[in-house]
């Protein structure tokens, strides 16, 4: 295979993903879905038709192949790292009250809709599974260090462990990758049509959602501002990945474990980072304009990231 059918054959994988969230972006602009429509369907993808897929996916999974300790120890340190890393220069670069702000968009990725999307379109079966179990790290981490940074540089904004507590254990897909593992392990079997059925409603979720994320993009937010929103981007799509991805490589990991890694490592800005940041005060029109540029960086970023992961062989 040469490196222009490798390259096209990537594109295959990445393109569909990304061509959703523009085309969410252009309906948006011609007026055919509005702020309603994104907060239902948002509403109705994070609560109902995610944990489905995540549920389905698992169950259905070979859990020895699926449930790799040694992935999500690593994982989790590569979170901590790059947390760390991007924190310590947020202190030398950074003015003190976007910090918290910069921090958590240089981090924390949106792997519950794009990765898990981007790794469905690359592996199938087991991106969905080992995704969702991944998945729930990953909101855990991402979700306590998030408070723990915004709150640090958010004057009279105290830290309610209690709650964060609360919202992690009650989050939907936790619950989801909780309640299937016991059907996945006993090997518990569910009807055929509830099977299904679950399929057509679980159909829904990354079509819906990757709409949504791309009428949430803002050009003239991007147009207004800035150096800081830039900086946290790079180091989101450019800078950890790289390093992250490098580390997982050197730490032994290959094929599809190396790949799943990438593509949650790179993956966008979450759009919750932008809630968080509105809800503790902080600099909101910051938080959007670096999940904008992440978004819109992604399909360049990813496709050449999964390029050259494939022509080295390594995935």
């Amino acid at each position: 295979m040469t490196l222009i059918d490798l390259f096209l054959q990537t594109m295959e994988t990445t393109l569909p993903v990304f061509a959703m969230v523009f085309i969410g972006l252009g309906l948006r602009r011609i007026g055919w879905i509005d702020n309603a429509f994104v907060n239902t369907a948002s509403a109705l993808v994070f609560k109902a038709t995610l944990p489905t897929l995540v549920f389905l996916s698992i169950i259905r999974a070979d859990l020895d192949t699926a449930f790799n300790p040694g992935l999500l120890a690593f994982y989790l340190g590569a979170t901590l790292a790059s947390f760390a890393i991007t924190w310590l220069w947020a202190r030398w670069r950074v003015v003190r009250e976007d910090r918290g702000v910069y921090v958590q968009g240089a981090f924390r990725g949106n792997c519950g809709i794009v990765g898990l999307a981007l790794a469905a379109n690359l592996y199938g079966d087991f991106g969905l599974s080992a995704g969702g179990i991944l998945l729930g790290l990953v909101i855990i981490s991402y979700n306590i260090l998030s408070v723990i940074v915004l709150v640090a540089y958010q004057p009279g904004q105290t830290t309610d462990w209690t709650k964060i507590f609360h919202d992690i254990i009650r989050n939907p897909l936790i619950l989801a990758v909780f309640v299937a593992i016991p059907f996945a392990a006993l090997d518990i079997s569910l009807p055929g049509w509830v099977m299904t059925s679950g399929d057509y409603f679980a159909s829904l979720t990354l079509p819906l959602a990757l709409l949504c994320i791309g009428a949430t993009v803002s050009l003239s937010a991007i147009r207004s501002d800035s150096k800081t929103a830039l900086g946290s981007s790079l180091f989101k799509m450019v800078i950890l990945p790289a390093l992250c991805t490098a580390a997982a490589w050197l730490a032994g990991f290959r094929g599809s474990e190396l790949g799943l890694m990438f593509l949650f490592f790179a993956s966008p800005t979450a759009a919750a980072s932008f809630v968080m940041v509105k809800a503790l005060g902080g600099n909101d029109r910051l938080a959007a304009n670096i999940i904008a540029l992440t978004t819109l960086l992604a399909s360049i970023t990813v496709t050449l990231g999964v390029f050259v992961l494939r022509s080295t062989g390594l995935i």
